[in-house]
């Protein structure tokens, strides 16, 4: 709020027939009495009433705008009062001088009436005085004044003596002084005061909810809670704004209360586990009551929408799947029938889609979960802390019925990790396999066993083929070439025939020189090279800025076709990389797309021979480093591996029925059944209808038969 300068309109507001200052003089007198809390007769105090109204209605406006801008600097009356100190009982003087000062404002406002109701547009005197009082005696005092109310109001908590009326009257002080602000008048209250108590307040209940916790059941917090509520109410009514009481209530209920559910609860679940245990057929409503909390609790933890969703949604999960089994084992002492019930509902809503409402299937949300963990982007967490939560994700693997999902979308990961340098450890590579190897068995990891170790071989021999290019001193071109040598049938690639595809003349040497020496150490071995499998990183030299970019081999081809010429047509693109025509058009439209080349091209229609490409000289992207990719094929890719893999369950199926079987010799129905889910959910979760087609099968090749005069039993077949 601003203040008129009295010097700089003094002046030129005065007129010449008007003797102003002889009339001041006297008010002036008087107006710092009054502020002051001194005597002032009653025949002095009429006599100033008549000056107040000779100024205003005998002489000029402008007379009373001068008189008006004397009336409201006050900073001198004010400031004349001696500002109390902490050593001087701060509270108990403020309180003093707030009462003597806002008396005398209010006559003051009663003598300057007529200037008020006639001749004032801006804030009128009453106003401007409380303004002043809070901008010269809060605001200096302001820290000191807040901590000696905070510690005031503690000891009233604490039961010691305090002068109620004194802390009452400051506080309500910082509400008084902007009264007249209308619907804002609480804001400098709130702020100056409300919110350091409020803050003050929740701190000193979350320490007292922390004593009661432990010297008392869950009857003796409840009965001492309900005393401190009613004592903290009686004193939000003897020393706060009215405004303040909901804010108390509700902060003290979230402190006592609400953060201290799980104690309230676990006491009463205890008690009445313990009672009902005591009786015939007692538990079963209370096992029922536990899941149908424990589903709710769920679904809210697990409907999550965003970005960092695997992440989130694997945490939320794993989190509250700790929580409950603290209360299992606090509360029920790690009672089968109740942890039975955590595990039947985890079950559930992990596997079903619909339930959890999720973009993604379970397995594909914990796969990548662990490759985030894995991956160097990993901020913010060391080794340790990522082991801690490779651990933890065990327990989700655990409930998920598709685990060769999980195992195959992994395997992809662990490949790309490798390939592109991403991987933060490969000592925590390997350690995943081992968590996995103890969930879920040697079989399942050993196709993950031989890429973790073809990783490893292709490590050494990248190192060995440099070492021999060295010393043979091979011309590379400047080219950083690293190879990966795959196993044939350990990764999970596609089954499909090698594409054709033209070598680029830079790389030439490289393929050439590796081919011999991989001929020198390993004479007997085919080497086949899956070029469309290959990625490469390509530095863009010719834009305004230097930009890196990863793509696969064929765009590479593509692409450094133009570094002798600008523009190309389609046909000589494809003599030159020998690249198919459905794989060549979805690498060119993705480099169109990213806007790496150009084309003549109308938009929808057909690519001919003579369609021209050209390199676009004027590229710019935000990002010097990106990623050419093909979404459509990544996504096809994955339907073909899920189909493969559904595929593969029914031979699967049935080697472990035919293993039982040797085993066993002879077995009924449903004992086949239950062992033949309980060897294969460590792959995945086979349906009824899925086994006892497999048992035909079987019946059929003559591995095994049903027993005559029986229904439900089997025999092997030697």
């Amino acid at each position: 709020m601003s203040v008129f300068n009295v010097s700089s309109v003094m002046m030129s507001l005065l007129p010449d027939n008007v003797n102003f200052n002889e009339i001041w003089s006297r008010l002036r007198s008087t107006i710092n009495s009054v502020i002051l809390g001194s005597n002032v007769e009653r025949e002095e105090w009429f006599e100033r009433f008549r000056d107040v109204f000779k100024l205003c209605f005998e002489f000029s406006q402008q007379t009373t705008l001068y008189l008006y801008i004397h009336v409201i600097d006050l900073k001198e009356a004010i400031t004349a009062q001696e500002s109390p100190t902490v050593e001087d009982n701060l509270l108990v003087k403020y309180h003093e001088q707030w009462l003597v000062y806002r008396r005398g404002i209010n006559y003051l406002n009663k003598l300057f009436w007529f200037l008020n109701e006639r001749h004032i547009s801006e804030l009128e005197i009453w106003e401007w005085g409380l303004h002043f009082w809070r901008i010269n005696m809060i605001e200096p005092l302001r820290e000191n004044l807040i901590r000696l109310l905070l510690a005031a109001i503690e000891s009233d908590r604490l039961g010691k003596s305090t002068n109620e009326t004194i802390v009452q009257g400051v506080i309500l002080s910082f509400v008084e002084v902007e009264e007249y602000m209308g619907e804002s008048s609480l804001d400098f209250y709130q702020e100056i005061f409300e919110q350091p108590f409020l803050e003050a307040t929740g701190e000193y209940y979350r320490k007292e909810a922390e004593i009661l916790l432990q010297d008392s059941d869950c009857s003796e917090y409840m009965e001492r809670v309900l005393s401190r509520f009613s004592a903290e109410n009686l004193r939000s009514l003897k020393y706060l704004h009215p405004s303040s009481f909901p804010k108390v209530t509700k902060l003290c209920e979230t402190r006592m209360i609400a953060e201290q559910l799980q104690f309230l609860h676990s006491e009463y679940l205890q008690n009445m586990y313990k009672l009902l245990k005591l009786v015939k057929g007692g538990l079963p409503v209370l096992v029922k009551e536990v899941q149908d909390h424990i589903t709710k609790g769920l679904e809210e933890v697990c409907n999550l929408v965003g970005d960092g969703l695997p992440q989130a949604f694997v945490e939320n999960i794993l989190r509250f799947h700790k929580n409950k089994s603290n209360l299992m084992r606090e509360v029920f002492s790690n009672d089968q029938l109740f942890i039975g019930v955590l595990d039947k509902v985890c079950t559930i809503v992990i596997n079903n889609r619909n339930f959890s409402k999720q973009p993604y299937d379970s397995p594909e949300l914990l796969a990548r979960y662990c490759d985030s963990l894995l991956k160097k982007s990993t901020k913010g967490m060391n080794e340790s802390e990522i082991e801690e939560r490779l651990s933890q994700s065990m327990t989700f693997l655990k409930y998920i019925y598709d685990k060769d999902i999980f195992q195959e979308l992994y395997a992809k990961m662990l490949i790309a990790r490798s390939i592109h340098t991403q991987s933060v450890s490969m000592n925590l590579e390997e350690l995943m396999i081992n968590k996995l190897e103890h969930e879920c068995g040697y079989e399942f990891v050993s196709n993950l066993r031989r890429i973790f170790t073809d990783i490893k071989l292709s490590e050494d021999l990248n190192n060995n083929f440099n070492a021999y290019s060295e010393d043979l001193k091979l011309e590379l071109g400047g080219i950083n070439f690293n190879i990966f040598m795959v196993q044939e049938g350990a990764w999970p690639l596609a089954q499909v025939a090698i594409p054709s595809f033209a070598i680029p003349q830079p790389l030439e040497k490289c393929v050439t020189n590796f081919e011999s020496f991989y001929k020198s150490k390993f004479n007997a071995r085919k080497l086949t090279f899956i070029h469309h499998l290959s990625m490469s990183e390509v530095k863009l030299c010719y834009c305004k800025s230097t930009y890196i970019v990863t793509m696969d081999a064929f765009h590479m081809a593509i692409l450094l076709l133009f570094e002798s010429v600008n523009s190309l047509t389609y046909k000589e693109i494809e003599e030159n990389t020998k690249i198919a025509d459905d794989q060549l058009i979805k690498r060119l439209n993705s480099l169109v797309e990213s806007k790496l080349l150009l084309t003549s091209l109308a938009e929808s229609a057909q690519v001919t021979p003579e369609t021209k490409y050209y390199l676009n000289l004027e590229f710019s992207n935000r990002c010097s480093k990106f990623k050419i990719t093909e979404f459509q094929q990544e996504v096809l890719q994955q339907q073909q591996m899920h189909a493969s893999l559904f595929m593969d369950r029914e031979p699967y199926l049935q080697t472990v029925i035919v293993r039982i079987m040797k085993a066993r010799k002879v077995i009924k129905h449903d004992s086949l059944m239950q062992e033949v889910i309980q060897q294969a959910k460590n792959q995945f979760m086979p349906s009824e209808t899925m086994i006892e087609s497999c048992i035909e099968n079987l019946m059929k090749k003559k591995y095994l038969e049903r027993i005559p005069n029986t229904e439900d039993e089997y025999s092997y077949v030697p």
